[in-house]
């Protein structure tokens, strides 16, 4: 008697010819998740990317043994995840595409490049005197794969480096001062790259006590999540000049188009883009298909991150 197929479920027609030639004994079938499952039963559900909460409950139509994300957050999916099911995010997928977004985004507001592009549109030689990244005192918030990722591309560009994370500790030879230092450590920070992942313990991390003790002149970007920081409270300190913001992530996301962030100074906005990237898919795939590899010899699934 044969063994049936493993099947895969994935959101796309190009995310499926990506994976073939597809392993023997495995078939991939395309589900968007907009109509009813085309079976009763998929072995791993690869839902959309970045509409992940929305498409969540039709799963209660299928039976499935693991539901793989395209991102790393995975904030919403214990309200939304029918129950008996095991979830899984995308690490190891976006780290690096999203750590080159926080240090372009970080050169690009301290090299003043908007306002060299937009000179460039009027046809105006327009030098002027910028800030270096080499000899700034960077904190990074947020020492995950992302963090960790953002650490390594900025070894080379010689800053003064200190990390925080939830806890104090020393991880891959790196000391890590816990959150509780947090506004201690504030004060000596020209650039502060936020990495976190969203939720409940990170909600506005930065808010207007944290913006406050910042030195004038200190940039803030946000890979993260957009609730990490205080929209209100950025606001007002950039109204007043006091720091500039690089951000992939805002909150409200997507920011309204009436919304001050647009047109303050000192802003510099990217509609959250930081995995979206030509590193997305093959290292989509090569995560899918590992996950297929354990599953067929009976491993646990990697990078599980909630079980309902």
């Amino acid at each position: 008697m044969s063994t049936p197929p493993l099947v895969v479920s994935v959101p796309t027609e190009e995310l499926a010819a990506a994976l073939q030639p597809a392993p023997d004994g495995v078939e991939v079938l395309v589900w968007t998740m907009q109509s009813a499952p085309p079976r009763e039963a998929l072995d791993i559900v690869v839902p959309p990317y970045m509409s992940i909460g929305k498409v969540l409950p039709r799963l209660a139509e299928v039976r499935t043994r693991l539901v793989q994300g395209q991102s790393i957050g995975y904030e919403g999916v214990a309200d939304h995840l029918p129950p008996g099911l095991v979830f899984a995010n995308a690490a190891s997928v976006h780290e690096a595409s999203t750590a080159e977004l926080a240090i372009a985004l970080t050169l690009a507001s301290q090299r003043h490049l908007p306002a060299f592009v937009r000179a460039q549109g009027e046809r105006r030689w327009a030098s002027e005197f910028s800030d270096s990244l080499a000899d700034r005192r960077v904190l990074l918030l947020g020492f995950g794969g992302v963090g960790k990722a953002v650490a390594a591309r900025l070894a080379p560009f010689e800053v003064d480096l200190t990390v925080v994370a939830s806890r104090s500790r020393v991880e891959d030879g790196m000391p890590v001062h816990g959150v509780d230092e947090l506004l201690d450590l504030l004060p000596h920070a020209e650039i502060v790259i936020v990495t976190l992942p969203g939720g409940d313990a990170t909600r506005r991390i930065i808010d207007d006590s944290a913006l406050s003790a910042l030195p004038d002149g200190a940039l803030v970007v946000n890979v993260g999540r957009g609730e990490l920081i205080d929209t209100d409270a950025l606001v007002d300190h950039l109204r007043r000049g006091r720091i500039r913001a690089a951000l992939d992530v805002t909150d409200p996301e997507p920011l309204p188009a009436e919304h001050p962030l647009w047109e303050l100074p000192g802003v510099l906005i990217t509609p959250h883009v930081g995995g979206a990237s030509s590193a997305m898919r093959p290292r989509t795939v090569r995560l899918i298909r590992a996950q297929i590899e354990r599953m067929r010899a009976g491993e646990p699934p990697l990078n599980v991150v909630y079980e309902s």
